[in-house]
């Protein structure tokens, strides 16, 4: 399984009850349509955190980073390619 779907279902069963896996487009902007508030952001970053095992910097949690399922992807492989050393 994808790791776009993993973010979808989690953000599905926490924010979007009544929307599908495929309903939910990697370019939705979560935070403008109200999906993820300021608490939601929260606890999306401790989801991610304890999901891929990341240390997420507080300077790191800027909007820009989540704001749609393809942001938190590219978020998340860059954090991977810096705890690889490839980057």
């Amino acid at each position: 399984m994808a790791r776009t779907d993993d973010i979808k279902k989690y953000l599905i069963e926490q924010f979007l009850l009544e929307t599908t896996v495929e309903d939910l487009a990697d370019d939705y902007d979560l935070l403008a349509n109200g999906v993820v508030d300021s608490l939601g952001l929260l606890t999306l970053v401790s989801w991610l955190e304890t999901e891929y095992r990341l240390d997420i910097d507080a300077l790191d949690i800027a909007p820009e980073n989540f704001r749609t399922v393809a942001a938190i992807d590219a978020f998340l492989k860059q954090a991977d390619a810096v705890a690889d050393g490839t980057r």
